[in-house]
């Protein structure tokens, strides 16, 4: 494609921000359409980056931990361009349960990691009592499995920081529903409002809301929303800047930000896009959470936070052409603050007429649209 390609990208979230960012870089004509919808998993995603405790060597998997690798080299990227408010941090990961010896698997499938993903960094066993010490809010009878490269990051500060880039290299936003605009099979541009804007291609990154996006000239995406409630609480007197993330065997996990900050995470529930905090959810969030870390229980409540995953029917991500003129880029579930900086680029690539990096056939979205007629 040439300078004067022109590309515009559908969606608000941390996928569409890293398109946009990948494509201004190279000086493409970047035009970024997001409507406010409420509940965009990327505002309320906790921002845990540790994908290699999965116990699945997939291609999902596999895809995370190419996003996690990532993290290094684009947050060098941002801080080359100004941007180096993210609120990433490695503070490392704790899988918990109540006995050491359940979690010798979860530490020998780690290492046998390590050669492929170095990123993991040191693996250790932490006998009953070790984790507390690391997060001490924690009951002290847990043990563990340290994974010193689990990291943390701030979901709308790294979207933020990747749309003020792009635009300070040229990008431009616009605030509105977009509709995709079609001639002879070929998608040309979008409507956004009473304007057309014709383009070389257009990129649905549009999160939960994609299928709709995608719907509307007779695409259908077997993508939707899955609810998640997220707890934010404040612990007067803690230095929780650097306190690792917790992973039990199931939810909620915990992680810390600074000044006090602790999130207890996250329902998960197929309610459409129902943008409501539930005594149930909430209460239920709170009981596990106060279970497995008896020391919240001096914590306030600040606020309950509502995303939407977007949830494939197979569990896969969308990324490929889904039709002329339309690449699609969505569907991480809940690793999309882990696996989205990386998609942004690869569909950035494929954008452009290049390979992405790494196979990405295992996500192709015609994989559930077989007759429609592929741009590549």
């Amino acid at each position: 494609m040439s300078a004067s390609t022109r590309i515009v990208v559908i969606g608000g979230g941390i996928v569409a921000a890293s398109v946009a960012y990948h494509l201004a870089r190279r000086g493409v004509s970047v035009i970024i359409v997001a409507a406010d919808h409420a509940g965009t998993a990327t505002d309320a995603g906790a921002g845990i980056i540790c994908p290699w405790a999965d116990q699945a060597d997939d291609a999902g998997y596999r895809l995370a931990a190419e996003g996690a690798r990532y993290y290094p080299e684009l947050l060098a990227m941002l801080v080359g361009d100004g941007q180096a408010d993210t609120g990433y941090a490695k503070v490392g990961a704790l899988c918990v349960a109540a006995a050491a010896g359940a979690l010798r698997a979860a530490a020998a499938r780690l290492r046998s990691r390590l050669a492929a993903t170095p990123e993991i960094g040191e693996v250790a066993v932490l006998e009953p009592g070790g984790p507390a010490r690391m997060f001490p809010p924690l009951a002290g009878g847990l043990a563990g499995v340290w994974i010193a490269g689990g990291a943390r990051v701030d979901g709308r500060a790294i979207r933020d920081s990747l749309l003020r880039a792009a635009v300070g290299r040229g990008a431009r936003r616009i605030r509105a529903a977009a509709r995709l605009d079609l001639a002879a099979e070929r998608v040309t541009g979008v409507r956004a409002g009473a304007d057309r804007i014709g383009a070389d291609a257009v990129v649905v990154a549009a999160g939960a809301w994609t299928a709709q996006v995608c719907a509307g000239v007779g695409w259908p995406l077997p993508i939707g929303p899955q609810r998640g409630q997220i707890v934010h609480a404040r612990l007067p007197g803690a230095d929780t800047a650097g306190w690792p993330v917790v992973l039990p065997a199931g939810d909620p996990y915990l992680l810390g930000f600074p000044a006090g900050r602790v999130v207890l995470g996250a329902t998960r529930e197929d309610v459409g896009f129902e943008h409501a905090a539930t005594l149930g959810g909430v209460g239920g969030l709170l009981a596990a959470g106060l279970q497995l870390a008896p020391g919240l229980a001096r914590a306030t409540l600040l606020e309950t936070r509502i995303g939407f995953r977007p949830a494939t029917a197979d569990g896969r991500p969308l990324l490929g052409w889904l039709a002329e003129g339309l690449l699609v880029a969505a569907g991480h579930g809940p690793e999309g603050l882990t696996a989205g900086p990386w998609t942004g680029r690869a569909a950035a690539a494929l954008a452009l007429g290049e390979a992405p990096g790494t196979d990405v056939a295992p996500f192709d979205p015609a994989r559930f649209s077989p007759g429609l007629p592929l741009s590549r």
